[in-house]
């Protein structure tokens, strides 16, 4: 009686698990279908800011977020996140093997971890999870990083990024970012406003556009001539 009892239990959590995960995953491919055609009119992050600042009673701290189309952002911005971020991503599927192969050289030789995500990864993180260091969380983005790449093409993964990607302290996509640091439209940013501003995007929470150190301008100046050599999309 009591191996059937138990057999009773396990085929129930079992078939549970396993609709619960059916349900995951029908939700995850209508989520990632869906936002193929629909611009999302906000992202987790700028979600949870906005509930902060109404909580904590700081209207001044609500995120700028304003969705613009590929073709209204500046061709020198789209060239300088491709060139900085992700020089090889029209042609990898979304993970490139190469810069992480690279990234382990580095982490053997100087016990130094860097990043190695495409801007396919960078997508799939700021549009459908919150940021988090924790390994679930990785685990997701990679998932969703394989789910984007499937149903959506590089065009609507690049404007997906640079309309969700993080760009400082309540400052979320391109065009925020444009307004706040040059007050101007994203469509109007010059050469070397692109490159400034995503020269800081690997930590744009402690490095600064207005006031750019040496080692930024350095990076600026890297980045222009890389985007002479980046394709346009």
């Amino acid at each position: 009686m009591k191996t059937n009892k138990r057999k009773k239990i396990f085929t129930w959590i079992w078939k549970t698990l396993l609709k619960i995960a059916v349900f995951l995953f029908c939700f995850t491919i209508i989520q990632v279908l869906a936002l193929k055609f629909i611009n999302p009119p906000f992202t987790p992050n700028v979600a949870w800011e906005w509930a902060e600042s109404i909580i904590n009673s700081q209207p001044e701290r609500r995120p700028r977020y304003e969705f613009k189309r590929l073709e209204h952002i500046s061709p020198h911005l789209r060239r300088a996140v491709i060139a900085a971020e992700d020089q090889r991503f029209l042609f990898h599927n979304g993970f490139d093997f190469k810069e992480i192969k690279n990234a382990l050289k580095t982490l053997i030789k100087t016990k130094k971890l860097r990043g190695a995500s495409t801007i396919s990864m960078q997508t799939a993180r700021s549009v459908f999870l919150l940021s988090s260091k924790r390994f679930y969380r990785k685990i997701a983005e990679m998932y969703y990083t394989v789910l984007i790449e499937l149903f959506w093409d590089k065009h609507r993964i690049l404007e997906m990024y640079l309309n969700t990607v993080d760009w400082g302290t309540g400052i979320t996509g391109a065009e925020a970012a444009s307004q706040k640091y040059f007050s101007k439209s994203a469509r109007h940013l010059t050469s070397a406003q692109a490159a400034l501003m995503t020269a800081i995007l690997p930590s744009p929470h402690i490095w600064s556009v207005k006031h750019p150190s040496p080692y930024i301008k350095l990076r600026q100046g890297q980045i222009m001539k890389d985007m002479a050599l980046m394709p346009l999309l």
